[in-house]
């Protein structure tokens, strides 16, 4: 019985480290710890709609995001940006080094038109330039003004803050897991969303089930 269950341990650990190749041994048992949480026995009234384990992860997902913009955009108050998106667009041309455009939208996941809009609205603030490429002269590339890098490196540390306070009950190790387990979705959407983001839902959601 006990050469079983070693077996039976070690496959399923070649199974978790497939999927989870970055994953240590303690990633591994805190795995196999919440796959005995049993789903909680709720009656629910035929009357009302309860989401499936898809949309109850899903939803707890997007009410965290919509906490934390909340909550980031009352810290950004005074610091020359007017919400999150603003921030976002200031670090992606921080760490790109004067990416084009488009880039920068997309990088944060916006609308060309309304990324667009928000840049010509943080240009007329001083917060960012843009200039035409060297090689291209029809592409434009974005740079940090002076005021734009003060003010990045000023919000910088305010949106830190709501991050800690976001996830102040989680260990490091917790935290360290869930981002172990949801990168791989950030990771296949970041490279699928441009390409699918002009057709049918039906047709993205068979592409998408049937990478899986």
């Amino acid at each position: 019985m006990v050469i079983n269950q070693t077996v039976e341990l070690v496959k399923r650990w070649g199974a978790y480290e497939a999927q989870h190749p970055d994953a240590s041994i303690e990633d591994f048992c805190r795995h196999e710890l919440a796959k005995g949480i049993k789903p909680e026995n709720e009656s629910v009234p035929e009357s009302e709609l309860r989401p499936d384990l898809n949309g109850q992860l899903v939803i707890l997902l997007r009410r965290i995001g919509k906490f934390h913009i909340a909550y980031s955009n009352k810290a950004l108050e005074g610091t020359g940006l007017d919400q999150m998106e603003e921030f976002g667009i200031l670090v992606t041309i921080y760490n790109q080094k004067n990416p084009i455009k488009s880039e920068a939208i997309f990088n944060n996941i916006m609308e060309l038109s309304s990324g667009s809009n928000m840049l010509i609205r943080m240009k007329k603030r001083g917060l960012v330039s843009e200039y035409a490429d060297e090689q291209d002269k029809r592409v434009k590339r974005l740079k940090l003004t002076t005021k734009g890098e003060a003010t990045l490196l000023k919000a910088k540390d305010l949106v830190l803050k709501v991050a800690r306070m976001m996830v102040n009950e989680l260990t490091d190790e917790d935290k360290r897991l869930c981002i172990q387990l949801l990168r791989p979705i950030d990771k296949r959407f970041t490279g699928l969303f441009l390409k699918q983001k002009n057709k049918p839902f039906e047709d993205i959601y068979h592409e998408n089930i049937g990478q899986r």
